[in-house]
């Protein structure tokens, strides 16, 4: 520390002030940038590429192919995580991987074949997670602690600016699907250039002791040995699996299940919905957390919401048209935003050590990212077992509602 600092601290800490807020600026366009390549891709060009190439076989070909690459998503994250930090620095794996993604993107855009596709977007869904990973790693880096709230605020806009910015430029290019795929893959490694280029890496840290396995399954079991822990965990994975359940067949619902105005596309219907939910999540995002802190009260907002998923999936069966579909995505977004919103304060509350928090957050991304693995296999078992999209909403209705009944027994929080 320098003497002007030691005589003049708060002198200092304004004039990081621009610094700051520039680099909190950078962490959202990245953000952003990588949730435009997961939504564009994964709602819009990859389904539509599917059903071009095998239209009678399109619901199982995605949900083989959504569920095998979630499982290199799972599993690229911790490793490139790891990874990062043995080497103490994070730009190289920020620029690596957005670049990366890039030409798996190009890729996926030239190929004509199910295989070649699932090969594509497994490549695709690897290298993102090892852009995310060293991203999500600069907050800690670089985000002082009483500045980590907003620093969060903003990487959690990533999702309905970064949604609904990858379905619009999919749903304009579906018909131009290598343009479409260049085009997000340009985005991200737009995003990354300039974060790499305007953030320098920090100082190397001293390495983390490893860690055996035996060691990660037994903290992983003694953390959901905590009652209000694994309620939380419970609530958390089941209405991921019925939010995901849904969504990751919306186009296919739009173009088989839907009775859309004449005129209207699916693609385009999606270049509308994407906007629509991902507005209600951002307003349900901030105004939960907000309400939620004031009254002190969070088991009520996170219940509420997750019962109220539950119970919008009915609209569209009971009517199956375009208002019908607006006002699903309009409601289901508000729920969405608000639950994973306070329920991530409720998970805060009840970790059962406060010295072992990131270790059990971490557990904690597993009811996000496990259900995500198994959504495309169950959906497309139940779409292509009970005959239509009918059966998939009750039954991602259902597990929503299950999750709401999840967070009764929590009794560490009001």
């Amino acid at each position: 520390m320098t003497t002007d600092e030691l005589i003049h601290p708060k002198l200092t800490e304004a004039a990081h002030e621009p610094r700051q807020r520039g680099l909190m600026l950078l962490l959202l366009l990245a953000n952003s940038s990588m949730l435009a390549v997961y939504t564009g891709v994964g709602s819009v060009l990859l389904p539509t590429q599917i059903a071009q190439i095998d239209p009678a076989g399109k619901v199982t070909d995605l949900g083989i192919v959504g569920g095998v690459s979630a499982v290199f998503a799972t599993a690229f994250n911790p490793i490139a995580g790891a990874l990062s930090d043995r080497t103490g620095r994070r730009n190289p794996w920020i620029l690596g991987g957005a670049l990366a993604s890039l030409a798996g993107l190009a890729f996926l855009g030239s190929v004509r074949t199910a295989l070649l596709v699932g090969i594509g977007w497994c490549l695709v869904q690897a290298t993102m997670n090892v852009y995310q990973a060293a991203v999500t790693a600069v907050v800690p880096d670089r985000i002082p602690p009483v500045r980590r709230g907003t620093a969060s605020a903003l990487v959690g806009l990533g999702l309905p600016i970064g949604g609904t910015v990858g379905v619009m430029i999919a749903s304009q290019t579906a018909e131009r699907l290598q343009v479409g795929y260049l085009m997000l893959g340009g985005v991200a490694a737009g995003a990354a250039l300039l974060l790499a280029g305007f953030c320098r890496d920090v100082p190397r840290r001293e390495p983390s002791p490893p860690v055996s396995r035996r060691e990660r399954l037994a903290a992983f079991l003694s953390a959901l040995s905590h009652h209000d822990f694994r309620w939380a965990f419970i609530g958390r994975a089941l209405m991921v699996l019925g939010y995901f359940s849904v969504m990751a067949y919306q186009l296919y619902i739009l173009d088989d299940h839907i009775e859309l105005p004449r005129k209207l596309a699916p693609t385009e219907a999606m270049a509308i919905l994407t906007p629509v939910s991902m507005g209600a999540m951002a307003v349900s995002t901030v105004a939960g957390g907000l309400l939620s802190d004031r009254w002190n009260r969070r088991k009520v907002f996170v219940g509420l919401s997750a019962a109220l998923a539950g119970l919008v999936t009915v609209i569209p069966v009971v009517s199956p048209t375009w208002p019908g579909m607006l006002l699903f995505s309009t409601l289901n977004g508000l729920a969405f935003g608000c639950f994973m919103a306070v329920d991530t304060a409720v998970v805060t509350l009840v970790l059962p050590r406060a010295q072992d928090a990131a270790r059990d957050m971490g557990v904690l991304n597993m009811a996000n990212a496990g259900p995500q693995i198994v959504a495309p296999f169950v959906a497309s078992a139940v779409v292509t077992a009970l005959g239509g999209y009918t059966p998939l909403f009750l039954l991602g209705g259902a597990l929503s509602l299950l999750g709401a009944l999840a967070i009764l027994p929590i009794r560490g929080v009001r």
